[in-house]
């Protein structure tokens, strides 16, 4: 009897002590998760025609997920590929004129060159020389005028250009394509809504790895760098699950400690956010709490 009490003895002192040591053995950091949110807007006005998207869904970088109403933008094209056609049609004469002139100027030319050499060999004559001369110049002033005539025809068949330009790559834009690989969030419009340029249509996070916000007191900063190796603890039933973790981000400057969360050394006002990269099995959700906990043998080196 009196040997079974010293056991019972002996049992309540090392539950006591190692209920004791599990209450002081503290996490080095807490904080959330979060990921890096993108929401995607229309790049146009219009009814949206089709819109393959929903809450939920795993969508791929360059992925097409719907489009915008093109019909007026294809009609305005249509339109000014007509006028563009029109004014060409128009300036070929002057165009033609201009190529004659300078077929002209390039044989006058050739016999100023040729009437030069004569006069060297003394078998022409001065007189010779400026006519040529003369006619040169009067050619130049002629396709001088009849491009200044033609520049008007010239600078609106660019202008056409630079419009049909634009309504290309409004037509482009009218196409919406998910720009990273993720998981979409929220969904803030459906098919067959008028929507217009910048209004958002989904938002999209990469969830494949979430990123740790955790907050450290100054005392830890000694303890931590970037890349090391870290334990991240999460919630699961009655005990925590743990995942390896990667420090990523440490800010330079420090900030009040959040409300929300609990520090270490809870006398310390002032404390360092932490990022840490942690891969996501599925079980790790925007906004959850965990605890970061610095591997020994990092914090030991």
């Amino acid at each position: 009897m009196k040997n079974y009490n010293y056991i019972f003895a002996l049992s309540i002192i090392v539950t006591t002590l190692f209920s004791c040591g599990k209450n002081n053995d503290k996490a080095d950091g807490y904080g959330n998760f979060e990921a890096t949110e993108i929401t995607i807007s229309a790049e146009n006005n219009g009814k949206l025609i089709q819109f393959n998207v929903d809450e939920g869904n795993q969508l791929k970088k360059d992925q097409f997920v719907g489009f915008i109403d093109t019909i007026q933008l294809t009609l305005k094209r249509e339109q000014l590929v007509i006028s563009k056609a029109v004014i060409e049609s128009k300036s070929k004469g002057v165009l033609s004129q201009i190529s004659v002139l300078n077929s002209r100027l390039k044989t006058a030319k050739i016999n100023q060159n040729r009437i030069e050499n004569l006069i060297k060999d003394n078998a022409g004559t001065q007189k010779q020389l400026d006519d040529v001369s003369g006619e040169i110049e009067v050619l130049k002033n002629q396709i001088r005028s009849v491009e200044i005539q033609n520049s008007p025809v010239v600078n609106e068949l660019k202008n056409i250009d630079v419009q049909l330009k634009q309504i290309d790559d409004q037509i482009e834009k009218s196409k919406i394509i998910n720009p990273v690989n993720g998981t979409v969030l929220t969904k803030y419009a459906e098919p067959n809504e008028i929507t217009a340029f910048g209004k958002p249509l989904y938002k999209i996070a990469d969830l494949s790895t979430m990123q740790l916000r955790v907050y450290i007191s100054e005392t830890q900063l000694a303890n931590i760098k970037i890349g090391q190796k870290v334990t991240v603890k999460i919630d699961a039933g009655d005990e925590m699950k743990s995942f390896d973790g990667d420090v990523s981000w440490i800010a330079a400057e420090a900030e009040f400690t959040p409300k929300i969360i609990q520090t270490k050394e809870e006398r310390v006002a002032l404390v360092y956010a932490v990022k840490v990269d942690v891969k996501n099995d599925g079980s790790l959700k925007i906004g959850m709490p965990a605890e970061m906990w610095i591997n020994s043998v990092s914090s030991s080196q």
